[in-house]
């Protein structure tokens, strides 16, 4: 891209979203998801050859025709190939909520097929950016063991300091934050309902003191509503949380028609072709 990114070009509020200008913009970890974050998501998982199942639940009197019936529940499961991991596509199904965000997507991954029970689970709200979340499952689709882990995390922070981010001056080993101070990654306290297999969880459980995750989240205006949030149970794999982080803190530009309001004014912004 040659064009420089620029904070000032306006966008067509006026026009629908399918009408709408492209532009590259930056930085990725404010862009938001483009109002896309289930297609972007669900063609790159077609493209690995995940398999996706609807799962509907509703309501239908004898008498009515299909077309009347009350859907109350809607998910949609996409599987891998080995069946060892699998994305959830939650939004429609009354998830409950990250940082008062609801959850979009809850991605789980086993060890085995021998249970049914994920490892672990990793949770994602709307806006978080789709290249980000495409590029944490392009590397568990890769992993031939989804639910070990082979290194500690340091790569996380290691991931997005090399992009420009600070560490925190009071955990720099467990916390880093943008230049901007609106986007963060720690590792820490784990949000109650994150689920995980290790059954150390539940012993801690019930000293007041649970498992270490990796949690990420921007907030544009402290104090206020989050954009987005991501929750990783302890047991993620810290080198697929450093994917993540990477491709969060990613400089490259990203195509979006539509910006999230809190933070459009703080986007720079080229126009694309």
């Amino acid at each position: 891209m040659e064009a420089p990114l620029n904070p000032k070009i306006p966008l067509d509020p006026s026009a629908g979203n399918s009408t709408r200008r492209a532009y590259w913009v930056g930085p990725r970890h404010l862009a938001g998801d483009d109002g896309r974050l289930y297609d972007a998501v669900a063609d790159a998982l077609a493209g690995l050859g995940w398999t996706s199942l609807a799962i509907v639940r509703g309501r239908q009197e004898p008498n009515d025709a299909p077309e009347d019936r009350q859907v109350l529940r809607s998910t949609i499961l996409h599987i891998s190939p080995d069946t060892l991991r699998w994305a959830q596509w939650v939004l429609a199904d009354e998830p409950f909520h990250l940082g008062e965000l609801p959850i979009a997507w809850q991605v789980c991954a086993r060890a085995d097929t021998s249970s049914p029970l994920a490892q672990w689970s990793a949770y994602f709200t709307p806006d978080v950016p789709g290249e980000v979340l495409t590029d944490f499952l392009v590397a568990l689709d890769a992993r031939d063991e989804p639910a070990v882990s082979f290194a500690g995390p340091e790569p996380v922070l290691d991931a997005v300091t090399t992009h420009g981010w600070l560490r925190d001056i009071d955990q720099p080993n467990t916390a880093a934050t943008d230049p901007t101070f609106t986007s963060h990654i720690s590792l820490g306290e784990v949000p109650p309902l994150i689920q995980d297999a290790d059954p150390r969880t539940l012993v801690a459980e019930a000293d007041g003191e649970g498992l270490a995750g990796w949690q990420a989240w921007a907030e544009p205006v402290l104090g206020t509503q989050c954009l987005w949030a991501a929750s990783f149970a302890a047991s993620v794999p810290h080198d697929l949380v450093a994917t993540f982080a990477a491709s969060l803190s990613s400089t490259a530009p990203v195509l979006r028609r539509v910006l999230p309001e809190s933070t459009r004014d703080r986007l720079l912004r080229a126009p694309a072709g």
